[in-house]
C-alpha cells in the first residue's frame, strides 16, 4: 500500500482539500507549504484554479507580503456545486487549453465571416431586385440586408475583443 506522501495527487483531489483548509481560512504559502511532497507547483496552482471554480475566492484586505494571498471559501457557493466537483472534467493541459482557445478563435473570425458575406449578399439582391423593377421585393431585401449588415457589425466588434 502507496503511503500518502509518496504518491501524487490529481488536480480534483488537491482543490478539494484545498477548498477542506479554505473554510477556516489559508495562505497562498501554506497551501504550497502542505502539499509541496505530493505535488508540484504548477498542479497546486491548477488546483488553486480548479477551487476558485466551486467558491474559493481571495480576501484582498488580508493579503500579506510574506504569505501572499489569503484564501477563504464561499461556503453557499461550495455547497451548491460540491455535488458535481466530482464529475466535472479534470483541468486540461495548457497545450490542450491552448488548441481550444485556437480553435474557438477561428471558428469566431469563421463565423464573423460568413455573417458579413450573407447580409453583404442581401443587401446585393435588394439593389439588383430594385433594378429590376421588383420595387417591393427589393426594398424588403435593402431592409433586411441593412438589419444584417448592422448585426454584422455588432457581431464583428465584439468579435475583435476575443480575437
Amino acid at each position: 500500500m502507496t503511503s500518502e506522501i509518496s504518491r501524487r495527487l490529481s488536480i480534483a483531489e488537491l482543490s478539494e482539500r484545498i477548498l477542506e483548509m479554505a473554510k477556516t481560512g489559508v495562505y497562498r504559502t501554506s497551501i504550497f507549504e502542505a502539499f509541496q511532497p505530493v505535488a508540484t507547483q504548477r498542479q497546486i496552482s491548477l488546483a488553486i484554479r480548479h477551487a476558485k471554480r466551486f467558491g474559493l475566492h481571495s480576501v484582498a484586505k488580508l493579503r500579506d507580503a510574506e504569505l501572499g494571498t489569503y484564501y477563504q471559501l464561499d461556503a453557499v457557493k461550495y455547497q451548491s456545486l460540491q455535488h458535481t466537483m466530482q464529475s466535472v472534467v479534470p483541468l486540461e493541459s495548457e497545450e490542450a487549453v491552448l488548441k481550444r482557445m485556437t480553435d474557438a478563435v477561428a471558428t469566431v473570425k469563421l463565423l464573423v465571416t460568413v455573417a458579413g458575406i450573407g447580409a453583404i449578399a442581401l443587401l446585393s439582391s435588394g439593389f439588383i431586385c430594385l433594378l429590376l423593377g421588383k420595387a417591393s421585393l427589393g426594398g424588403g431585401l435593402l431592409t433586411g440586408g441593412t438589419t444584417a449588415i448592422a448585426l454584422w457589425l455588432l457581431q464583428k466588434s465584439l468579435a475583435k475583443k476575443i480575437v
